[in-house]
């Protein structure tokens, strides 16, 4: 009841999020056009976020994921029987809108039911079920695309896992029940660590106020915030840099699809470590060591462009783009988590996670308008650079916001 929600929506949407493009061109929608139409479900998942903090904090995650998954088969409908790009792009936005519900709630459960002691293991796990929806995913639509020869029949296997969903999350046993709270004590900040005075537990009245909760926690979302959002940037960076990395250096495409599936699979392989990480020596072991590697990771890559052995150097520093990738896999959830109100962290959740969302639905277009100023090269570096100031802020604000696991 608490990874099988998230396990099943995600392989659904793993399913489908391949096909957005190939479905958008067959609607007449040029390349540009086509990943426009791909970037409404992250621009969706941004809107969605404050509106979901909202939601859960004022009906609850099972009403609210429940009411989320009936919206997306409604989206689904949409997306089949769309015939203009309008009404595809609307359909993909509002599937977008609904599945930060299903992040955000999960998130919210385990912010208020995990203790502090394991609790970035738990929330690693959660981001691994995440990981393995969109590592599978693809993997099951290209196989309905071979018996069936239709997109149709992937968007039906995203539809059957949101039925398994709804009825798994109404019909089965509900974990904010079965599940005690976790103290205060255990799972929220102090007063040192908030910037704010604590006065006991939050009251009833700020409790729905989604913008009253960002106006009293706005130094921590404008300072770890902010290095959060730049952490979130350089894992998007990632997924954009290596394949376009590859096709400049003029590999077919088998070889950028296994060099970048060996990133992937290493990424997905560590997940599990990095909350042991976090929970065994602290947030900051696991935040560091990735944004170091990364940003290195990119730096050093951007000056391998004209040697003779790139292709060499490109399939290396993808597997150490893949590693700090995977040690920071369940940083963000858990640094939500550990800073957010503990008797309704839902409002402030979903300020954070539209910050955090905003910082990678930045970088592919930092990457792609300095390619196109300068060179691809040099917005490789530049990324390297955010993850070196996203690295000092790091250092300098999670001893000070973050409590220290017991």
């Amino acid at each position: 009841m608490i990874y099988g929600p998230t396990l099943l929506f995600a392989l659904g949407e793993g399913a489908v999020i391949p096909l957005i493009p190939v479905i958008a061109t067959r609607l007449g929608a040029d390349v540009a056009v086509a990943a426009l139409i791909a970037a409404a479900l992250v621009v969706g998942q941004l809107c969605g976020n404050i509106p979901a903090g909202w939601a859960v904090a004022r009906f609850g995650e099972r009403i609210t994921m429940g009411v989320a998954g009936i919206v997306i088969l409604a989206g689904l409908v949409g997306v089949v029987l769309a015939d203009s790009l309008a009404v595809f792009a609307a359909a993909v936005f509002l599937i977008g809108f609904c599945a930060a519900s299903f992040a955000l709630a999960r998130h919210s459960f385990m912010t208020t039911r995990v203790p502090l002691h394991f609790r970035a293991r738990a929330l690693s796990l959660l981001g691994g079920t995440f990981r393995l929806g969109m590592f599978v995913g693809p993997f099951i639509s290209a196989a309905l695309l071979g018996i069936f020869g239709d997109e149709s029949a992937s968007i039906a296997f995203f539809a059957v896992c949101q039925v398994a969903t709804i009825l798994l999350v109404f019909l089965g046993p509900d974990p904010e029940r079965a599940v005690a709270t976790a103290s205060p004590a255990e799972s929220g900040p102090d007063a040192e660590d908030t910037g704010e005075p604590v006065t006991g537990s939050i009251p009833v009245a700020e409790r729905a106020g989604v913008f009253r909760t960002m106006w009293r926690f706005r130094g921590v979302l404008a300072r770890l915030g902010l290095a959060a959002a730049s952490l979130s940037a350089v894992r998007s960076a990632r997924q954009v840099v290596l394949p376009l990395w590859g096709v400049s250096l003029g590999l077919d495409a088998p070889t950028i699809a296994l060099v970048v599936g060996v990133s992937g699979a290493i990424d997905f392989a560590l997940f599990y470590a990095s909350g042991q990480v976090m929970d065994r020596f602290g947030r900051l072991w696991a935040a560091l060591p990735a944004m170091v590697l990364m940003g290195a990771g990119f730096f050093a890559l951007s000056f391998t462009h004209e040697l003779d052995s790139a292709a060499m150097w490109f399939a290396m520093f993808a597997a150490v783009l893949g590693v700090g990738n995977g040690l920071s896999s369940g940083i963000l959830l858990t640094l939500g988590a550990d800073i957010a109100p503990p008797t309704e962290p839902a409002a402030f959740l979903g300020s954070w996670r539209t910050l955090t969302d905003a910082g990678g639905a930045i970088a592919p277009l930092i990457v792609s308008a300095l390619t196109a100023a300068v060179s691809l090269p040099v917005a490789v570096g530049a990324m390297g650079v955010v993850a070196a100031l996203g690295a000092v802020g790091f250092v300098r604000w999670v001893p000070r916001y973050v409590p220290r696991t017991r």
